[in-house]
């Protein structure tokens, strides 16, 4: 049974959980998902919460190619207007911070009870993130990425690219043992270092990160492999990111990291259900 530790209780993931994206940043991707003023931080989490979402992840900082890369005092200036008002507002939510940097980490669990830190540089951008973690003792989300958001698309090169990631986890999850990390979530990383290709290969491979026997997390929400595939915006990327978020489950995703939460909790429900059936 995939289960993890959230300040000292036991999460079930037998039964997929879905995680809400709250960017409290001006530039992220998807213009739908930005929230900066104290109504509009409230509402979203208010809406994820109602919806059945289990987690808020929380990003100050946005990760989309175009980017500009902020410090760490930036994001925790903006990180200490929203998590007071969060934790004030809904104290019992679980909060996971977007975020590579040691020091955000610290800021957020130590300051504001945070329950999980998400680090999509999987530890690179920040060397100290993993000892980070260690003394925290909160779960890892571990994402496979390559270079930074501003350098990721020329970093698409693979000599296998399924045979690649699965090193790349295998030597990062070693690393986090020996410091004491048990909590340790995976993340493929779909969007980031990977060509739209290279995103589909991946989906289709999904079920073999079963042999890392961690829990899954799987974040496609409106990104550009829906986009451009389908010819559209990320606007209009609701239903291919249902399809897509439909077949993880399928393969073994146990977090959805979506916007769009009632939607996500709706194909968790249709998809459990299936599964009751055995022939």
């Amino acid at each position: 049974m995939k289960t993890i530790n959230i300040k000292g209780e036991l999460v079930d993931l037998s039964y997929p959980v879905v995680m809400g994206i709250l960017n409290i940043t001006p530039d992220s991707f998807y213009s739908g998902s930005r929230k900066e003023t104290v109504q509009q931080i409230i509402d979203r989490v208010s809406e994820i919460l109602s919806q059945g979402g289990t987690i808020v992840d929380i990003g100050a900082q946005s990760t989309r190619p175009s980017s500009t890369l902020l410090s760490a005092q930036e994001e925790i200036e903006r990180l200490k207007f929203a998590l007071p008002l969060i934790n004030r507002e809904f104290p019992d939510a679980v909060l996971s911070v977007d975020t590579f940097y040691g020091d955000v980490a610290r800021f957020c669990v130590e300051e504001h009870g945070v329950s999980i830190i998400n680090d999509i540089s999987g530890g690179e951008i920040d060397k100290t993130m993993f000892d980070t973690v260690a003394r925290l003792n909160v779960p890892y989300i571990l994402m496979h990425m390559r270079g930074t958001p501003q350098t990721m698309k020329d970093l698409t090169g693979y000599d296998n690219l399924i045979q690649d990631i699965f090193y790349y986890f295998s030597k990062k999850i070693a690393e986090l043992h020996l410091l004491g990390v048990n909590d340790i979530i995976i993340d493929p990383g779909f969007g980031f270092s990977k060509t739209m290709d290279q995103n589909y290969e991946l989906m289709a491979a999904l079920r073999g990160f079963s042999v890392f026997e961690l829990p899954l997390l799987v974040g496609i929400s409106r990104k550009k492999m829906i986009a451009n595939l389908l010819d559209t915006t990320s606007a209009d990327g609701l239903n291919g990111t249902t399809v897509l978020n439909t077949f993880a489950l399928q393969n073994g995703a146990d977090i959805l990291r979506v916007h769009d939460v009632k939607e996500a909790v709706e194909a968790i429900k249709i998809v459990s259900k299936l599964g009751e059936y055995k022939f």
